[in-house]
């Protein structure tokens, strides 16, 4: 989670293991396509997202709702902070599609999963493995006042971005600009996927936070998840740009086959 000096946002993560037998391997209109390793549990795929020892490409389905596009420059941004962490020789493809709201909002994660089961097309082929990213058009159940979800990393290759809720947030007096929250958020999340921290990937050295399962101990990483609650005027996110992963974070996803 991302550290602002007044209010840090809060994304959540849904660390649950979604049980094969909700969904059986191949489904009507799946194209006999075998879904079994995208619904695995979250940052079990961390080296296979990393390195190219079993894939040399990856192709990110995002998906949106109508009217919750993400912006190009944030996609840009995201784009970036994965080619500076992952070996893909082959390549990486973000491929964006708008979907018909589900009209299920705000959501639970559960509805997510549903959402899920009926849009995503991009499965795992060959040596390609894909990543499911749905952009809603609302908030999480769980949103108060002074805390709200931005992302949720629920499986080892499933993300929701709350597209509602940042430009929300971005619209705030003093808040970063949307294409940095989203970037933000989708780094995160996906530091999630790569088993941050201790969420799959094993830490070389011991920097979770004791009170925060699944976050950085350290001071301004991106996998941060110290909360400050308000209902003030928020500031922008230190320096104006993204927080990178720090060493303690780099050297996990090193020692799982990350750059």
């Amino acid at each position: 989670m991302l550290r602002i000096k007044n209010l840090l946002l809060f994304i959540l993560i849904a660390g649950f293991t979604i049980s094969c037998s909700r969904d059986s391997n191949e489904e009507p209109g799946s194209g006999g396509v075998d879904r079994t390793a995208n619904l695995k549990s979250l940052g079990s795929s961390a080296s296979d997202l990393l390195s190219d020892v079993m894939f040399t490409s990856m192709n990110i389905e995002i998906v949106y709702v109508e009217g919750n596009r993400p912006t190009d420059e944030g996609i840009n941004l995201f784009r970036n902070f994965l080619e500076r962490r992952i070996f893909k020789p082959d390549g990486i493809q973000i491929n964006l599609r708008a979907v018909n709201s589900s009209g299920k909002a705000p959501f639970s994660i559960e509805e997510i999963v549903d959402i899920e089961k009926k849009e995503r097309t991009a499965y795992n082929v060959g040596d390609e493995i894909a990543v499911w990213i749905y952009f809603a058009d609302g908030s999480n159940e769980k949103d108060t006042n002074e805390k709200f979800v931005l992302g949720s990393a629920f499986r080892n290759t499933s993300m929701v971005i709350y597209e509602r809720t940042i430009r929300e947030f971005a619209s705030r007096a003093g808040a970063p600009d949307r294409a940095t929250i989203e970037a933000a958020t989708l780094n995160h999340e996906f530091g999630h996927l790569f088993g941050l921290v201790d969420l799959g990937t094993e830490p070389v050295t011991d920097h979770e936070d004791p009170e925060n399962e699944g976050h950085c101990v350290v001071e301004g990483c991106l996998m941060r998840a110290s909360i400050e609650f308000g209902s003030g005027v928020v500031n922008v996110i230190d320096g104006g740009g993204i927080p990178n992963l720090d060493d303690a974070c780099l050297q996990d996803l090193q020692s799982v086959g990350g750059k």
